[in-house]
């Protein structure tokens, strides 16, 4: 599936990389936050050309269905050996505990079971540490962190054993970006949380680990492509010198989701390029 954003990516060869097969995930079920674009988009195309129901989550309710229509319709005129999943669109809050809870009960009632959870929705605020509002750590924090609390704990009340949970962390939860405290912050939270969860998931049967996107070519990094000085100092500092795609994302997605880590839990998979070394 290529990138729903329409953004142009510097050095990128291969927009639509070939992600691995597995067939044990047809017939399975997950909620993807954060849905109606981007990486969410694409993790949702992604999952349901593979056979996987999506309950695909936005807060913006009208876009997110659009974007799961368009999905159907493309999946529905797709050549594929494989039936697709079905992709449905719903609104939810994910700063929202009820939401996440009611998010996990819809896809249990419209498919029957729940098998896979990808808290994706984020925000990106930009402050200098001393410009840093309350207004706007409380809202980092309450939709980067609280939002993943609150959707990993959905997910556990209604998975069964084998269930697993991606959350999008960031290689920023390592390293400091200028201005951007607030975002690095919650996503070093992020990461600790995951293995966190882990540790007292593995009691389930369930998995739980984090992806780290480095710059990837989505709405988010925009800002980065509209700034040739910014675009130019990524470039330089990502070894692969380009910008990643959503499609890139995903396939890391894909195995962490699959039996074949099905003794993987508490870690993050960086995808950025290799530019957490430099």
């Amino acid at each position: 599936m290529s990138s729903t954003t329409g953004l142009t990516n510097p050095g990128r060869t291969d927009p639509t990389p070939t992600a691995a097969h597995y067939p044990e995930m047809a017939g399975k079920v997950a909620v993807v936050t954060g849905a109606a674009q981007g990486m969410g988009a694409v993790f949702a195309a992604g999952l349901a050309t593979r056979g996987v129901s999506v309950l695909a989550a936005d807060i913006n309710a009208e876009h997110v269905v659009e974007t799961a229509d368009r999905l159907n319709t493309e999946l529905a005129e797709a050549s594929t050996e494989d039936k697709p999943g079905q992709v449905i669109g719903v609104r939810a809050d994910v700063t929202i505990a009820a939401d996440h809870e009611e998010l996990a009960e819809r896809a249990v009632r419209e498919f029957g079971r729940l098998d896979f959870w990808i808290n994706n929705a984020g925000i990106f605020p930009y402050a200098l540490a001393q410009d840093i509002a309350p207004d706007q750590i409380g809202a980092t924090l309450r939709v980067n962190v609280e939002g993943v609390l609150y959707g990993a704990q959905a997910a556990a009340r209604h998975m069964n054993p084998g269930g697993a949970i991606v959350n999008m962390s960031s290689v920023s939860a390592t390293r400091v970006r200028k201005g951007r405290g607030a975002y690095c912050t919650s996503k070093a939270a992020v990461a600790h949380l995951t293995e966190s969860l882990a540790v007292e998931f593995g009691d389930k049967g369930i998995r739980v680990n984090s992806i780290a996107p480095g710059y990837i070519d989505t709405e988010m990094t925009r800002w980065v492509q509209e700034d040739p000085a910014a675009l130019a100092h990524a470039l330089d500092v990502v070894p692969l010198h380009r910008l990643g795609s959503p499609e890139e994302v995903f396939g890391p997605l894909l195995f962490l989701l699959s039996d074949s880590a099905r003794y993987v839990t508490g870690h993050s998979i960086a995808v950025d390029g290799g530019s957490r070394h430099v």
